[in-house]
């Protein structure tokens, strides 16, 4: 993670883009990108991150010259990695979700952007994987709510008016497994095409 940072960064440095990068029209656009997800919480030992993606459509609606309001809809694959060294046992807890994500977006210098917002996710799909390399060893469980509410934060360059980059993590309120203090946590890193 931390290389994928500092390249992220190093991106950002680097560019130097004469053009204006924020547009004053309404713009939709297509993001993907790789999710570390796993969950965190009192009653659950904090497991190795599943590596995953994600991808899917945005609209970003501009309010002023800084500020912007950018609803999203994108597929993600979330869950955690159950490893045991010793016994070399290896699986991942699969939960992918269609998260519908409105972000509030701030400008700081041209193209450099905070946000933040509200994430609503809604749970499709979910199995045990005993056997992550290859095809088979699925297992379906039915033990992660279908509805999580998270709030994502992150950071994001835009270069020119149509490509961006953006690092996110986002945090689930809610109780993923009903009565038990786990929650969702994901940090992702990506690029996108405003159209």
């Amino acid at each position: 993670m931390k290389n994928l940072f500092s390249a992220f960064i190093c991106l950002i440095t680097i560019s130097t883009v004469s053009a204006q990068s924020w547009s004053d029209n309404f713009q939709i656009g297509a993001k993907g990108g790789i999710n570390f997800a796993t969950v965190t919480g009192d009653d659950f030992d904090s497991p190795d991150a599943r590596t995953s993606f994600y991808a899917g459509l945005l609209a970003e609606i501009p309010v002023s010259e800084r500020f912007s309001i950018q609803p999203e809809v994108f597929y993600s694959g979330q869950g955690f990695d159950i490893t045991d060294e010793p016994d070399e046992f290896d699986a991942e807890y699969q939960v992918d979700y269609i998260n519908v994500p409105l972000i509030l977006k701030f400008y700081i210098l041209d193209g450099f952007n905070i946000h933040a917002g509200p994430q609503f996710g809604f749970k499709i799909n979910e199995e045990l994987d005993f056997d992550p390399n290859n095809d088979g060893g699925d297992t379906d469980t039915d033990q992660i709510k279908d509805f999580d509410l998270g709030l994502s934060a992150g950071l994001g360059y835009k270069i020119g008016e149509n490509f961006f980059v953006e690092a996110r993590y986002t945090y689930g309120f809610s109780e993923v497994i009903e009565d038990t203090d786990v929650h969702n946590s994901v940090f992702s890193a990506g690029i996108g095409f405003m159209f």
